[in-house]
Formats: structure tokens, sequence, C-alpha cells
């Protein structure tokens, strides 16, 4: 078998261990809630659909978060606490669930971006100037988010991880691709498509960070910022889609860990271990068809179509909250 097929099965046997797939025990919670938390799962179904809904939105400029908040809603996942704290618990476990599951959607990531993965890693060797460039590229974008989301992501989760944020955060998102597609007409790209990977520098990398944090907002999409960030920075479209990518199997890796030893064990007890293993294997296969995808489409295309989705999803998704239908 292949070294990606290795190194993607060690990533995800780790995921699984810090997530504390052993034995459980609703940890400081008495014997009448822990049971109530257990018997609180997850269907096989609905650990699919979330899946799913996170491969094909995690790399596209639409927000896999604010998808997956518009899917749990629909589904009836982690709704308002009754006052006895077992829902707020199942409730943190669900929003523990959306961001964990975003394993499956960076290991096919790293294996379809694998030679470039090599390529850094020859370059920390000292083997490849390239390659130890890029890494030091991907470095200078992770640092923003890292400081920013280590001092903040408490008040993140707790005022913007809610359906009219992401309804915004959506509108204004696709209002402000569109604007960039305007100010950049195709024959524009065509003459000047803007610089290559390699020619990429730390600082262009760091603006392109700072963008980032935009996207701790849920809704906004971290691959919108990164990828707008990158053409407005000066790189060519292929070339910005290609480091988003890259700096979002670090940014949201480090996320992942962290969420899964934080909230890992409550989320097993809550949903139990196959329906997040069915989670995960769903959004690694729904990633590599929407990444493979994506790549095609925008090099033909650009960018505006996502513009358009993301309006379009802004406005169904508000009506429906202003009807009491979500």
């Amino acid at each position: 078998m292949s070294c990606r097929f290795w190194i993607a099965l060690l990533v995800v046997l780790g995921f699984l261990w810090s997530a504390g797939l052993g034995p459980a025990k609703a940890e400081g919670l008495p014997a009448e809630e822990s049971a109530a938390v257990v018997k609180s799962g997850m269907t096989l179904s609905e650990a699919l659909i979330l899946g799913v809904v996170e491969g094909l939105t995690e790399y596209l400029p639409v927000s896999s978060t604010g998808h997956l908040l518009v899917a749990g809603r629909l589904l009836g996942l982690g709704e308002a606490d009754d006052g006895s704290g077992v829902e707020a618990r199942v409730k943190e476990a669900n929003d523990a669930y959306t961001i964990c599951i975003q394993a499956g959607a960076i290991v096919a990531v790293a294996g379809l971006y694998f030679r470039r993965l090599r390529q850094m890693g020859r370059g920390l060797a000292g083997k490849d100037a390239t390659g130890r460039n890029l890494l030091i590229n991907v470095a200078s974008g992770f640092l923003p988010a890292a400081l920013i989301g280590f001092l903040f992501s408490g008040m993140i989760k707790i005022f913007l991880f809610d359906i009219w944020p992401v309804v915004v955060a959506w509108f204004v998102g696709g209002v402000a691709i569109l604007g960039v597609a305007a100010l950049k007409p195709k024959r524009d790209r065509i003459r000047n498509p803007g610089l290559s990977l390699e020619e990429m520098s730390w600082k262009m990398a760091l603006v392109i960070g700072l963008a980032q944090c935009i996207a701790m907002w849920p809704g906004v999409s971290r691959s919108l910022v990164t990828i707008v960030g990158g053409v407005l920075a000066g790189l060519s479209l292929p070339a910005a889609v290609e480091f988003s990518f890259l700096l979002g199997l670090i940014t949201l890796g480090a996320a992942t860990a962290y969420d899964a030893l934080l909230h890992g064990r409550l989320m097993v007890e809550t949903f139990d271990a196959l329906p997040l293993i069915v989670g995960l294997a769903a959004a690694f296969g729904s990633a590599v068809l929407s990444v493979k995808w994506m790549v095609g489409y925008l090099k033909r295309h650009g960018l505006a179509l996502f513009g358009f989705y993301r309006i379009a999803a802004a406005l169904v998704t508000g009506a429906l909250l202003l009807s009491g239908r979500l």
C-alpha cells in the first residue's frame, strides 16, 4: 500500500484516540444525567448527512460551519436548553462534532496535495529550497489565526455560533465575491494572472493569514477569505486556491485536534463512536469530490457562482427563520 494510505490511517487513528473512543463514562455527571446524555444519540443517517455537508462545503467558499449549523437545526440537533443542563451538554457535543468531522476533509486534501506536503517535508530537512519557503509561508499564514483563536475562541462560540450571524456573513460574503469578480474582469486575469505559489513571499502569506481570522465568524468561510485575500495580495487564482488548501490543513487540523482533546469524550458519550466514524468517512469521500470539482471549475469560470449561491442561501435561510420554519 502507498505511503499516503498509511499516513491517512495514522492521522485518523490519532484523531479517534484523542476524541476518547476508549471506555467512556460521563465524568462529573450524576447517573441519571449521564444516561440522558448518552440517550441523546445521533442516528447514522444524521451522521451521514452532516459528514457529506462538511466534506462538500469545507473547501468551497460557502462556509462549512454555516451549512452545518443550518443542517443541525433542520435535523433537530442541539436544541435549546430545558433547564436541566443536559441539553446544553448535547449542544456542546454537537458543536464539537461539527468541528471534529473536519478531520475527514483534512485527510482528503492531505492525500490530494501529498506532493506539496512531501516537498515541505524535504524543505524542513534542508533538501528543498522551494519547499522550505512554502513551509515558511504556511506557518506565517497560520500564526494570526492561532493567536486570535487562542484568545477569543470561547467568545466566538458564545456570541456567533448561531443562524442569524451565518445569514449575515453569507450575504456579505456573496456581495464581496461579486465585487472582486467585477473589479478584475476575465480579460485582465488573462493578461496578468498573478504570481505562482513559488513566487509568493512570507509577507503575502501573513496578509492572507490575517484575512483568515475574519473566517472565525461562522458563515464567512475560511476558503473564501483566504482565496480572495490571496488574489488581492497578488497571487493567481489557482495559486490562491492551492495555498488556501495548504493553509487549511494546519489551521483546521489544529482546531480539530483542540476540540477533540477538549470535548472528545463528551462527544463520544453523547453520540457514540459509530456516528463519528460515519461522519469522518462521509466527509472524506465528499471532500475528495468537492475539491477536484472546485479546482477544475475555478480554472474555467472564477468565483462568481459562489457569490450568487451565498446570497441565495442567505435570503432563503433568512426567510425560513422569519417564517418560523427553521
